[in-house]
């Protein structure tokens, strides 16, 4: 079947939205929210793995649910951010492509990257591409609306029937078509924590506060009345009003401490299973009785393996299963791969120990912008100075004589071009430095050493000057020689 050119997946709800000219493809149905246990949970379940038609809609508002609980939304974007906060770059012949990484540090690609991500939780995850000016940006299909084993998108999601999403271009679907993804298995700990959580404050509420008991005249009416509103006045504790001739008796558990108890275990138990189905470990996000140093390093070690897969995942996507869509968007990725750039994970400390072994014991120059910059120091607005200040205290401290030496030598060398300034400091240090060999350096003569290299440098300089006039204005016979 042939695609629909430029034919984008409209989408509002039953009324058509700002700018829209005729119904949307799929129209939106706001999420159901109810009560659910695990007979809403296995039916949700089963509708969306019916062979012939699969319904996942009741199972997506499930989803959307279960993730307002704050243990699961937390460990879950705690994942994501592992992939998140590092930064993907594009490089050709192993140096980054500035032009394709401009692309890649907008936020359509923060987006991106956090929905093909999402299709670990949801099974699947289906976008469609296209440009916006200059950018590239995409529209995320919703989930409920899409059937991935027949590859069909739904107008409404409850329909059996729909449009074949092969008519529409520049759709990339991530995940399996089968798949459940890891919030399915989260969900029956999410229900019986919230279960679990709704008896405990019952509990708490029954147990945790005084009851009010008001005693009337079994015939006295009046006095029943006054009973009633002097419980309202008080408070919102428990009231029980009741003849002299009846009794409220509280057939309270043997333990009231021990049952709390009960119920604090078994939700803790509900929260470590979510941390090792989305985290692969407890110790990073709960503490515990029995946790040590080097069994906390175990699991944040095992942590960072799924993170590293994670990323394998996502590098994967970008690599082979986008290489079509990047082309169709106009962006050439023949030829070089996305990558995570590899960061040396090193100390202030350890940092400072090796710029200082480098410059001291190496005697390899290191940047003053780059130190800047790496330790976060402001760098002095009048620094130029302030490093020509420094530069003449060292070289003070060497040579007493330094300041009139740089004042001799600067005059000098202004009767000279560049090459001829570079010159006569070679010569003139060549010579300071034999006289070293032989005298103090108070003893040294800087004039004469420096007249010496003034004349030094002007017979050079005409030699050089009457070779270069001699080939210059050689005749084109060649030079009479008289040998």
């Amino acid at each position: 079947m042939a695609k629909k050119k430029n034919t984008r997946i409209t989408i509002s709800g039953n009324m058509p939205r700002p700018g829209q000219r005729q119904p949307a493809i799929i129209r939106l149905t706001q999420p159901k929210r109810f009560n659910i246990d695990t007979a809403d949970f296995m039916t949700a379940v089963k509708a969306a793995e019916n062979v012939d038609y699969t319904q996942r809609a009741k199972l997506y508002d499930l989803y959307n649910d279960i993730l307002l609980d704050a243990h699961l939304s937390s460990v879950i974007d705690k994942r994501k951010n592992a992939v998140l906060s590092s930064s993907i770059e594009f490089h050709r012949n192993g140096k980054p492509d500035e032009k394709i990484n401009e692309q890649l540090f907008s936020p359509w690609f923060y987006r991106c990257v956090a929905d093909i991500l999402d299709a670990r939780f949801w099974g699947f995850s289906l976008m469609q591409f296209y440009k916006k000016g200059e950018w590239v940006d995409y529209d995320l299909v919703p989930r409920k609306h899409v059937e991935p084993v027949r590859k069909l998108i739904l107008t409404r999601q409850t329909d059996i029937l729909g449009t074949s999403w092969e008519e529409f271009e520049d759709l990339l679907f991530i995940g399996g078509s089968t798949d459940l993804g890891l919030l399915a298995r989260a969900a029956p700990w999410v229900i019986y924590k919230r279960n679990t959580t709704a008896d405990w404050a019952q509990f708490s509420e029954v147990f945790g506060m005084p009851i009010q008991e008001y005693t009337y005249e079994t015939d006295d009416e009046d006095a029943r009345a006054r009973a009633l509103q002097d419980a309202n006045s008080i408070g919102s504790l428990a009231t029980f009003i009741h003849g002299k001739d009846t009794e409220l008796q509280l057939r309270e558990a043997g333990n009231k401490t021990g049952s709390a108890e009960v119920y604090d275990r078994f939700i803790e138990r509900c929260n470590s299973e979510i941390s090792k189905l989305i985290l692969g470990n407890t110790l990073t996000t709960e503490a515990s009785a029995k946790g040590t140093q080097a069994l906390g390093t175990v699991h944040k070690k095992v942590e960072e393996a799924v993170a590293k897969a994670d990323r394998e995942f996502v590098l994967n996507v970008l690599n082979y299963d986008m290489a079509d869509i990047f082309a169709h968007m106009g962006i050439n990725t023949a030829g070089g791969k996305f990558c995570f750039p590899e960061k040396k994970d090193t100390d202030q400390n350890t940092k400072m120990n090796i710029l200082t072994q480098l410059r001291n014991t190496f005697l390899l120059p290191v940047d003053d912008d780059y130190l800047y910059e790496e330790f976060g120091v402001e760098k002095p607005r009048d620094y130029d100075k302030q490093k020509q200040l420094q530069l003449d205290k060292i070289m003070a401290e060497h040579f007493p004589n330094w300041q009139e030496e740089k004042r001799i030598a600067a005059y000098f060398s202004k009767l000279f071009n560049r090459d001829r300034k570079e010159e006569l400091m070679s010569i003139y240090f060549e010579g300071l430095e034999k006289e070293l060999e032989k005298k103090s350096v108070e003893e040294i003569d800087r004039e004469r050493i420096l007249q010496e290299s003034l004349k030094e440098t002007s017979k050079r300089t005409n030699l050089k000057d009457s070779i270069r006039s001699f080939f210059v204005k050689a005749p084109k016979d060649g030079a009479h020689l008289d040998w």
